[in-house]
């Protein structure tokens, strides 16, 4: 009998110890070795590094965008969409104050601060005071600010960043607030509320007097240290099929030329405007054209981001515009068409996509205003 229980005492004992041995080697194995100069760093320390903190922000607004939209991106391009080097996508819900269906006032007015007020309202709450949009926030920092739109500047999407006025047509108002505002770098249309107003005011000189350097006639390829005032057309741009080009990628590439010399950081705001504007019309060319545009502007982003280790790229809508929808052309589920249900608006969610330090918040399903509360969060704790 106390042989058997020596036995087992050993057998016990060399289980324990093969045990122990299995565990440690598994540890090993799981803080996989490497070195970094002199210092033998495990895999389990580098996981425990801080992510890297989010410096700058690009945030791409699709006006009218959504899923159907962004779906067209892929069938009619002749590229990988840029949509697809997105890693996290939520849904956002964009009903305003006043009503199910927003519109782009209502819909931009809770992008940049954060509020549900009533379709028309431009930074403003429900009882027309005015809010502070995150470039108000942001710019007494130190962080550089840009917006820049493929409508006028002083239409309702750019206007919600920087000006509060309780209607989006009062645009000769909305200028004078660009004119007074903290934003560095402007892209866009919109001149005759500068220079062609009721009031007899010419703007241009009070931009000139605020240290802003003033563009009309084209896009330069470079830029000054002055602040940079781009005003290209009377009203909104050219369409794609008339022939803009190359202007949002172009003007996006040179904010981000111009604000990232700024060490504090910068926030930049691009906005495709005209794929609403074919959402509208019911025209499948110009929405598509517009919207491969607003594609070839992501791959900008995107690209920069992607160098600068320390840029967020979020991408949205402000709602949906035209109930668009790709279908089978006469039942054959070889070859799409595009089918509107309306000339206005719909109430569908839209998606929201994000790529870089932090993207991580924007995943899951959340009301419009949640989008600005996690942008304020990288820049104000």
């Amino acid at each position: 009998m106390r042989i058997f229980e020596t036995q087992t005492y050993i057998i016990m004992k060399l289980l324990h110890q093969l045990i122990f041995v299995l565990f440690i080697s598994v540890f090993i194995f799981s803080c996989e070795s490497k070195q970094e100069g002199n210092k033998l760093v495990t895999t389990s320390e580098n996981n425990s590094a801080k992510p890297k903190k989010v410096k700058n922000i690009i945030f791409l607004i699709g006006d009218g965008m959504g899923l159907s939209q962004v779906s067209a991106s892929q069938f009619y391009n002749d590229k990988t969409s840029n949509f697809e080097r997105f890693s996290v996508i939520g849904l956002s819900k964009t009903s305003s104050s006043s009503d199910l269906i927003t519109d782009s006032a209502a819909g931009a007015t809770a992008l940049a601060s954060g509020v549900k007020s009533y379709n028309g309202a431009i930074g403003v709450t429900p009882d027309t005071l005015a809010v502070e949009t995150i470039i108000e926030q942001i710019s007494p920092k130190g962080i550089s600010t840009g917006v820049i739109s493929t409508s006028a500047i002083t239409h309702a999407t750019p206007a919600c960043f920087y000006a509060h006025v309780k209607s989006r047509r009062m645009e000769e108002d909305i200028a004078r607030f660009l004119v007074n505002s903290e934003v560095d770098f402007f892209a866009g249309g919109g001149l005759k509320f500068f220079n062609d107003r009721k009031d007899g005011n010419d703007l241009l000189k009070l931009l000139e007097e605020n240290n802003f350097e003033i563009q009309t006639e084209e896009l330069p390829k470079k830029t000054s240290k002055k602040k940079q005032a781009i005003l290209l057309s009377d009203k909104g741009m050219p369409t794609m099929i008339e022939g803009r080009g190359d202007f949002l990628p172009e003007a996006t590439q040179l904010a981000l030329d111009y604000l990232s010399k700024n060490e504090e950081g910068f926030f930049l705001m691009v906005e495709g405007s005209q794929i609403d504007w074919g959402g509208h019309a019911n025209d499948a060319d110009y929405l598509i054209t517009e919207l491969l545009d607003f594609d070839k502007t992501l791959g900008v982003a995107l690209d920069f981001a992607k160098q600068d280790g320390e840029t967020l790229v979020i991408v949205t809508a402000d709602h949906e515009t035209g109930g668009f929808t790709l279908a089978s052309d006469d039942g054959d589920y070889n070859k799409i068409k595009a089918i509107f249900s309306t000339d206005g608006h719909s109430a569908t969610m839209v998606p929201v996509f994000a790529e870089g330090p932090g993207s991580e918040i924007f995943g899951g399903i959340y009301e419009n205003t949640s989008i600005y509360d996690k942008i304020k969060s990288f820049f104000i704790e």
